[in-house]
């Protein structure tokens, strides 16, 4: 079983900002997967399908992004999920627009939802598909920039790099991390 998050602000008024990129990447994924994404439990939106012969569980948390370690604790508990199966999907304003990065461990870095998340489970030893959005302007607070919307220009860079990393996933799925890093972390 893989449990698959993604990290994001819930309600209407966060939905399309660069902060909510793990919630369009599971919504993306599970469109394609013919998932529902309409339980809630453990303070998540829930969804659970195959893939292939692979039980998945996706998981929105709606506890607001810094508190998305309350959310991945409980239902890594309740599934029993063996952390190197847990994936966590994010934005991450050090990589380009467009782009996505896969890697099977880590830090956090700046990122405030995953310091909640590697705190609560006390390691970082599982495997996470950071979405770039692009460094902020400089004149413009790191709050303010990943609750805004993507611009004209961007949107087309979004929508590719949300098709990729839902690729990945499913790669990371039936072949495993080093394939899917080797097939998604090129260089554009």
């Amino acid at each position: 079983m893989y449990l698959i998050a993604g990290l994001g602000n819930p309600g209407d008024k966060y939905r399309y900002t660069k902060h909510n990129v793990g919630f369009m990447v599971l919504d993306y994924f599970a469109s394609v997967h013919n998932i529902s994404i309409s339980k809630i439990k453990h303070k998540a939106l829930l969804g659970e399908g195959l893939i292939g012969e692979e039980k998945v569980v996706l998981a929105k948390p709606q506890t607001f992004m810094n508190l998305s370690g309350e959310s991945i604790y409980e239902l890594v508990n309740w599934y029993k999920c063996d952390i190197s199966r847990l994936i966590v999907v994010y934005d991450d304003v050090d990589i380009d627009t467009g782009r996505i990065r896969i890697r099977p461990e880590g830090s956090s870095g700046t990122h405030n939802g995953m310091k909640s998340i590697i705190y609560l489970l006390q390691t970082d030893q599982f495997p996470r598909i950071r979405v770039g959005i692009g460094k902020q302007p400089d004149y413009m607070d790191l709050g303010d920039y990943v609750l805004s919307r993507f611009s004209d220009e961007e949107i087309p860079l979004m929508e590719e790099s949300v098709k990729n990393a839902s690729l990945a996933i499913e790669e990371i799925i039936k072949n495993g991390i080093n394939s899917a890093m080797n097939r998604y972390n090129r260089e554009k």
